[in-house]
């Protein structure tokens, strides 16, 4: 087996499913067993590496590698990737069983993005077996990606936030020896075909809580039907995105929009629901402001259920995810180095924008030119019978060292 076949493969069969807000009730959930193989493989490979804590049972990876040769304190370039995948339900293949067909290997997560993740683990492999000079690379193996970039958060402090190392964990410590300033530059793993992203939407995310009164179903007018609101919420939110598709004309990320993710209400159907809870979507193109786009929908709502007087029904909860997206003018020089990286190997790779976001946004949120670039088809992620192509796996690796050579 190939080196890119087998480090994608050894990822895929590691379950690390992000809960998404939901109880943390089985094996697959969280990203620990794919944090125990990196750091096994760091291990192996002479690699100094740290575990950074984010939450309880979510670590970060941070591995360095210097040139063997030369100084170690030139421009670092900071490759990231996120560990967690989005859940399994539904799935059409086994979603734990890499399995290779037809040139492609099929599993949850080989597109988004363990297979961004096996070519920078590949790159840093070909780079220390080569030797010679090459620029200081950082990988960053991040969690909670899917639902709230709270390990890109956790990276981005390390540089932002100055902190007295007597408060901080041993993980945290070397954490920071590894990366002690600002990178140069980042390359954000996802599924790009190979073309370099170098603008992208952001996101505002947050739960709507829809109060009510329960009572017995046969006597419903003693309670408050908290679903009654909730849908005239819903009913407000579908207008406003009708809207969002108007604006920004010919912008290079699409329109802003808006979705209502899940509703969750109610526990019987003999009992009048006295809570509905609604979580809200809202991509943000690059300069729309994510808390202006927030208190837009907010207002839409009160104007909808004002006329009932149930205004004091409505609660928002604060953001759990909140991110401004990635500006075209925020790409710096990585952008070029992957399109050169791309024509000195045979491909033909582009400048895209793209409708989703990533933890780019937080790195250049925090000083640092970003693009995001990776192996792999957007439209094949989260899908029922998600896979890859191996061959862009193998590309995109070569893609990497030739931008780590400068």
């Amino acid at each position: 087996m190939s080196d890119h076949v087998a480090a994608l493969a050894d990822l895929v069969r590691r379950a690390s499913v992000n809960p998404m807000g939901r109880t943390v009730a089985g094996p697959e959930y969280l990203e620990g067993r794919v944090t125990d193989h990196l750091v096994q493989r760091f291990t192996a490979a002479g690699i100094p590496w740290a575990r950074q804590p984010v939450a309880p049972g979510r670590d970060n990876v941070v591995a360095r590698l210097d040139p063997p040769e030369g100084p170690a304190d030139g421009p670092v370039l900071l490759w990231d990737a996120h560990q967690d995948t989005v859940p399994v339900e539904g799935m059409t293949i086994e979603p734990f069983t890499p399995t290779v067909r037809e040139g492609r290997l099929y599993g949850r997560g080989a597109c988004d993005v363990k297979g961004g993740m096996a070519s920078m683990l590949v790159a840093l492999d070909r780079l220390a077996a080569a030797g010679g000079r090459h620029r200081p690379v950082v990988f960053t193996a991040t969690v909670n990606e899917e639902f709230g970039f709270t390990g890109a958060k956790a990276v981005a402090r390390l540089w932002t936030t100055p902190a007295d190392p007597s408060t901080l964990s041993e993980g945290e410590r070397h954490a920071r020896r590894l990366l002690p300033g600002r990178p140069a530059a980042a390359i954000v793993a996802e599924p790009t075909s190979l073309d370099v992203v170098t603008t992208h939407k952001g996101a505002i995310r947050w739960r709507i809580l829809v109060h009510g009164r329960a009572c017995h179903s046969a006597f419903p007018e003693l309670g408050d039907n908290a679903i009654y609101p909730a849908a005239r919420a819903a009913l407000a939110i579908e207008s406003l995105a009708k809207e969002l598709f108007t604006r920004f004309p010919g912008h290079p990320c699409g329109p802003p929009t808006l979705s209502v993710g899940t509703v969750h209400g109610g526990t019987g159907v003999n009992l009048v629901p006295d809570l509905v809870v609604l979580e809200i979507d809202r991509r943000v193109v690059p300069g729309e402001s994510p808390h202006e786009s927030r208190a837009e929908v907010i207002d839409r709502i009160a104007a909808a259920v004002e006329p009932f007087g149930w205004e004091s029904r409505i609660e928002h909860e604060e953001p759990f995810l909140e991110s401004a997206g990635l500006a075209e003018d925020e790409a710096g020089g990585s952008a070029a180095s992957l399109l050169a990286a791309g024509t000195a190997i045979g491909r033909c790779s582009k400048r895209i924008a793209a409708r989703y976001g990533t933890n780019a946004s937080i790195y250049s949120a925090a000083g640092v030119p970003c693009v995001v670039f990776g192996p792999g088809s957007i439209s094949q992620a989260h899908t029922a019978d998600e896979w890859i192509d191996l061959d862009e796996v193998d590309a995109a690796a070569d893609m990497l060292v030739h931008v780590a050579r400068g």
